[in-house]
């Protein structure tokens, strides 16, 4: 655990144990001068104990995030919390304003960590995220979804190899923990390298907001709090026992067409199962796609309109896929 501080700092404020204040950092404004800022919710328990950011909307418009951190702020417990609890509903503002994931000169926030303060815009707010937030940070929570037009199913990404959270990653209580490589540019990676590990949620599609999903995501955040004794004890009805997937991998369409699909979120799959048909618009012929692989579905289009080399399944396996198959493709935060 980093040192605690009485008097915490962050974007030039001051919040004292047991206070509670809203922060705006600033970032660069818009071309009409409009100033912005990414709001920081600073929650500090009168007694010391770690230090955990739990952030949404890296990418502006996976929004699910965004309304588990307002209900998240509504809980009870956090009046008798102890060590202090960021919360970012709102990283990418520009993005999340449009509706759109990226930034203004169409760059990628999440490939743009760690971050300089001289550089791109991206690269600016990136740099401001991980000094004012990331590190101070003993731990983080990001949330996620599914790119625009796919959906995934609620999940826990991490690196399993000499990763500090793979319990807190079992006892979120997702059906599936993703052995997830560091991503070059990713928030993740660069909080790793700062000695903050990261754990992140994948759940539902972009520009929705989904009940189930947000509620999944709300319980694993208040037991991972719980697990790390930052609020009283939090009990889940059932205790899950996840599927520790080392790999996933896409299947793609072999042929353009409209897709039929037979599978769903969560379903099980085994190699050579048929999981959909695609039909050709000009004729009567229909072609199958088989997996490839034994494993789980966590991911998949929602477009029914496909072209050839689309990714339509992600398929989480047990097994290691080798990097250099040509149908391997995470599409990770």
């Amino acid at each position: 655990m980093k040192k605690w501080v009485r008097d915490f700092e962050i974007g030039g404020q001051v919040v004292k144990p047991g206070e509670r204040a809203l922060v705006s950092l600033k970032i660069p404004s818009l071309f009409d001068c409009t100033e912005l800022s990414i709001p920081v919710h600073v929650i500090r328990g009168k007694v010391k104990g770690p230090t955990v950011f739990v952030s949404a909307a890296v990418h502006g418009d996976e929004i699910n995030g965004v309304e588990v951190c307002r209900k998240l702020l509504k809980k009870t417990y956090l009046k008798k919390i102890k060590g202090t609890l960021l919360v970012i509903p709102i990283v990418n503002v520009f993005g999340f304003n449009s509706a759109i994931r990226y930034l203004p000169d169409r760059r990628d926030l999440n490939r743009s960590f760690p971050g300089n303060k001289k550089g791109s815009l991206a690269s600016r707010m990136a740099h401001i995220f991980m000094s004012e937030v990331v590190s101070k940070c003993d731990y983080g929570i990001d949330l996620h979804t599914g790119a625009i037009h796919r959906s995934n199913l609620p999940q826990v990404r991490i690196s399993l190899k000499g990763s500090k959270i793979k319990d807190l990653a079992k006892c979120f209580g997702t059906k599936v923990i993703l052995d997830s490589k560091l991503r070059d540019g990713s928030l993740r990676e660069a909080a790793y390298e700062s000695g903050t590990p990261v754990l992140l949620f994948e759940g539902g599609q972009a520009l929705r907001f989904e009940r189930p999903v947000i509620e999944m995501a709300l319980k694993g955040i208040s037991s991972v709090l719980s697990r790390l004794q930052m609020i009283p004890e939090v009990k889940r009805k059932k205790a899950i026992d996840p599927l520790i997937a080392k790999s996933s991998a896409w299947l793609r369409a072999k042929r353009s067409g409209v897709f039929s699909s037979s599978k769903k979120l969560g379903d099980h799959v085994s190699k050579g199962e048929i999981v959909g048909r695609i039909s050709d618009l000009s004729s009567d012929t229909s072609y199958t796609l088989k997996s490839k692989y034994d494993g789980l579905i966590i991911g998949m289009s929602l477009l029914p309109l496909v072209n050839e080399g689309d990714a339509l399944f992600n398929v989480a396996t047990t097994n290691r896929i080798k990097e250099f198959d040509p149908e391997y493709f995470l599409l990770e935060e």
